[in-house]
Order: C-alpha cells, then structure tokens, then sequence
C-alpha cells in the first residue's frame, strides 16, 4: 500500500484528507513541517500533499528543504492549498511542485490528482 503524508495545520483538513483517502493508502496527518521532516528520518512517503500557509515553515520553505535535499527530492509534491492565484501556481510549478488541489477539495478531485502522481 503507497504511504502518503498530508500536511497542514487544520484539523478539519486532516481529517477529511484522511477520511478520503485511508481506505486506498497508508495515510500520514501531520499538523506541520517540522513533524513532517521528523517522520521523514524513518518512514519515506510515496506522495506528500502539502498545505502552503502553515506557521513556522510554510510550504514553500517545505518544498525548498524537500528538493534540495537528495534524499526527499524525488518525492513527488502536491500543494493542498485555498491559495491558488497565478502567482503561486508559477512559483510553485517553477520550485517542482507536481500539481495544486485546490480547498475545500472534492474526493473525486482528490483520488484522480494522486492515482495521476503515483502512477507518473
């Protein structure tokens, strides 16, 4: 079973996320990145979705830490974000963000962006 992180400091997110998806991976709810980078020293994820707006390292500090550090820079990354202007979505496509699910998200939307990913 493909092991998943899903990161962001909403609870409600987190929940959802793994309502969704727990029945099809090995889910991962993780309220920051620094519980995030913690987990990485023992279990290495398939996917990470990855909120933007967090307090203490936000997700683009997240994503810069993740590629360029040889161990987790082949991990594909998925921003969960309500931030989904032209301008983040340039900056986080130039950075190798894979793709953008945009919040509140869908189960559907959900499902088909990581079979996308995964499969990739």
């Amino acid at each position: 079973m493909k092991t998943i992180f899903v990161v962001d400091d909403n609870t409600v997110n987190l929940v959802a996320a793994d309502e969704v998806l727990s029945n099809s991976y090995n889910v991962f709810t993780l309220a920051s990145a620094s519980t995030m980078f913690d987990l990485l020293d023992n279990i290495m994820p398939d996917l990470i979705l990855l909120d933007i707006m967090m307090p203490g390292i936000d997700g683009f500090e997240a994503l810069k830490m993740l590629k360029t550090d040889n161990r987790y820079s082949q991990i594909p990354v998925v921003f969960l974000t309500s931030k989904t202007d032209a301008a983040t979505k340039t900056l986080g496509k130039e950075m190798g963000i894979k793709d953008f699910i945009s919040k509140p998200f869908s189960d559907t939307d959900l499902h088909n962006c990581i079979r996308t990913h995964l499969l990739a």
